[in-house]
């Protein structure tokens, strides 16, 4: 999989191109960019994701000083954090996920960063270690409707998603938390309705909403 820009040590693992985002042009002007971390290869296989899929690799310790260093060179003012998920999670992926928030703020306090995690399989603590580094945003995008959900997220959870933003916002009131859905995949209005209901109800303080994109005509 290729990287979309080099730092000056090799490959910086900022995900946009990859991720075939619509939006890169919006972003790069305003100093923001996405990090794909903890690898580039995903367990899961959800219907609408770009993302490599496969046996993930091996954890580089060195990652996180690799993010901070792309994040200078760029002079990013915003910084998103995601990661690969998979159907197993060791504390020991969530304490570097915690590294580059502490190596950017080394370099730079005033950037902002939001973490989009995954839904972490509901492990608590693995929630607890990422928010103990006080981002800025909390974002985990709930993607779709209920009934949608085993389509488009087979190994996904519907309710443990809202389970792990109420969680989240319970935990550390002082952080936004902040989701997402797409629109376009025979939803109707009540549904939507619906789901805008659930997020205010563990509540949810910002969200995205986009139309459907797939990743490959394989996906539609």
């Amino acid at each position: 999989m290729r990287r979309s820009k080099r730092s000056s040590d090799g490959e910086s693992p900022y995900v946009c191109e990859e991720a075939r985002c619509p939006n890169l042009g919006e972003c790069f002007s305003k100093g923001t960019a996405t990090f794909l971390i903890l690898g580039r290869v995903c367990t899961r296989n959800c219907g609408f994701c770009a993302v490599e899929h496969g046996t993930p690799l091996s954890l580089n310790a060195s990652e996180p000083e690799t993010v901070a260093r792309a994040v200078g060179e760029l002079k990013l003012q915003y910084v998103v954090l995601t990661s690969v998920t998979g159907t197993t999670f060791r504390m020991e992926a969530h304490h570097i996920m915690r590294k580059p928030i502490q190596a950017i703020r080394a370099l730079d306090p005033g950037v902002k960063i939001e973490v989009l995690i995954p839904d972490l399989n509901g492990d608590r603590t693995a929630l607890e270690t990422i928010l103990k580094e006080q981002p800025d945003v909390l974002n985990h995008n709930i993607e779709t409707i209920l009934d949608s959900t085993h389509r488009f997220r087979p190994q996904a959870d519907y309710r443990r998603s809202l389970k792990m933003l109420k969680r989240a916002k319970e935990t550390e009131p002082s952080i936004l938390t902040k989701s997402g859905f797409m629109l376009g995949l025979g939803e109707t209005q009540e549904e939507v309705l619906n789901l805008l209901a659930d997020l205010r109800e563990v509540k949810c303080e910002l969200l995205n909403h986009w139309p459907y994109l797939p990743a490959s005509f394989r996906s539609v």
